[in-house]
């Protein structure tokens, strides 16, 4: 594979991947559940810490294998190749894939506040569930083109993420710098200011709001690691692979507070918890701006949803381009393209799959069954540090994970109560995930015994 990603380009495909379509909308939820203007930033800054924390650990791993298809890899190399596998059957089947879906649809529903001919009501075929929408339509056009330009080479597919990348953060930091600059002006939010804790109480009821809160905030910070999927593809990776995944998941974090806080700065409460169709960009910027606001955040929301999509496109096909080199996918999705050198066959496998998840509409309610198992991948993954640590000691370890054993531990010990609270209090959010992933273990062995016959 081709050396073609450099330190700059690394860090905008963590930053790139983490900012979607989330930061825009979730927090009208998280307002809903936890009910106190500081506790909605509070949940903001603890998903900032715990995946600071995770992604200063992973750089360990990155750095100690940088490898095509990087947390696959490290959960192969840790706990053998059952565990790699289903990480890489839920990433396909669902993580990566249904969030590819679900941010091409976003683009989607917000062109439509410039072209009204896009519309989830619009059928260009059939009616209801069955059929295709404008939007599903105009979501299927971005995937096939996002993948033909990936098909090209990472150096494009690295181009146009910087490109969307500048342009979504530019955006973000609009919001944010209006948001403190003329958000004076703005009365409505001074109560969520002045009474800011209200409603919070420090005991296990607020730790268990914050907990179950936090599924919104982890998945709009989620694919960080997307990154390390593109190991092979990162020039001298032993240190531009720890130092993209710390500087991007920081900048992402403190975005993410900055633009919340707006947020509780110019809307009271309620109105927060109330946005229209949970659209709270839009309700903040509209507050400070009128009107006009609709418009400017819609279009912030296309191009970070386009540059969401790209990034996840891009780091996707690697995990399965690297499983397939283990005999744990189809096998042409090991391939290479001779001129391109990009896993043209993966990225095809991948979009298939992705347009698949978009035709049927079920990508939404997949998202919601794998939060679970995607925290539970990263606790497993930073455990793995800990055994590798122990059963490879004399191994390269260019970087070593900041603060270990401490702040892994800590992670692991928070993620493994967010678990906990998940499996007790949001049940439905829980149990399909976890199946989703074990009906990775026959086909697993399915796979392997396809594999050792032929």
């Amino acid at each position: 594979m081709v050396k073609g990603l450099g330190a700059m380009d690394a860090t905008t495909l963590v930053v790139g991947s983490m900012i979607g379509s989330g930061i825009f909308i979730v927090a009208a939820d998280i307002a809903r559940q936890v009910n106190s203007p500081g506790l909605v930033l509070m949940t903001w800054i603890i998903t900032g810490l715990l995946t600071l924390i995770a992604a200063i650990s992973y750089g360990e791993l990155a750095a100690m294998m940088p490898h095509a298809g990087g947390q696959y890899v490290y959960l192969r190399e840790s706990f053998g190749p059952m565990a790699g596998f289903l990480y890489g059957w839920t990433l396909f089947l669902v993580i990566q894939t249904g969030t590819i879906a679900a941010v091409a649809v976003a683009f989607a529903k917000f062109l439509g506040v410039f072209v009204p001919w896009v519309s989830a009501s619009n059928h260009l075929i059939g009616e209801g569930r069955v059929g295709l929408t404008t939007q599903q339509f105009v979501a299927i056009l971005v995937i096939l083109a996002l993948t033909a330009i990936n098909a090209r080479g990472i150096r494009t597919g690295a181009m146009v993420q910087n490109i969307f990348t500048f342009a979504k953060t530019a955006a973000l930091l609009g919001l944010i710098g209006l948001g403190f600059a003329f958000g004076g002006r703005v009365t409505s939010g001074t109560s969520n200011l002045t009474d800011f804790w209200r409603n919070a109480s420090w005991d296990f009821h607020t730790v268990r709001l914050l907990g179950v809160a936090m599924v919104g905030s982890l998945f709009s910070a989620d694919a960080w690691n997307n990154v390390t999927f593109t190991g092979a593809e990162v020039r001298n990776p032993r240190r531009n692979l720890p130092l993209a995944l710390g500087l991007g998941v920081a900048i992402v974090s403190l975005l993410y507070i900055a633009c919340n806080f707006v947020y509780l700065k110019v809307l009271p409460l309620a109105a927060l918890q109330n946005a229209p169709e949970d659209r709270v960009a839009t309700a903040a910027a509209a507050a400070i701006l009128g009107p006009v606001a609709v418009k400017l955040m819609a279009a912030a929301i296309m191009i970070s949803a386009f540059g969401c999509a790209n990034g996840l496109i891009l780091a996707g096909a690697r995990v399965y381009f690297a499983m397939a080199l283990d005999g744990l996918f189809f096998r042409r999705a090991a391939n290479l393209n001779p001129r391109t050198f990009a896993p043209v066959f993966s990225l095809a496998t991948q979009c298939v799959w992705a347009l698949v998840l978009t035709l049927s509409g079920s990508y939404s309610d997949l998202l919601d069954y794998v939060i679970f198992a995607v925290l539970l991948f990263y606790i497993l993954t930073i455990a793995g540090i800990f055994r590798l640590r122990h059963t490879r000691p004399a191994a390269d370890r260019p970087y070593r994970a900041l603060g270990y054993p401490v702040l892994p531990a800590l992670y692991m010990l928070a993620a493994g109560l967010i678990e906990g609270l998940l499996l007790i209090y949001k049940p439905r959010y829980t149990w399909p995930g976890l199946i989703i992933v074990l009906l990775g273990v026959p086909v697993y062995f399915l796979w392997r015994k396809k594999e050792l016959s032929a």
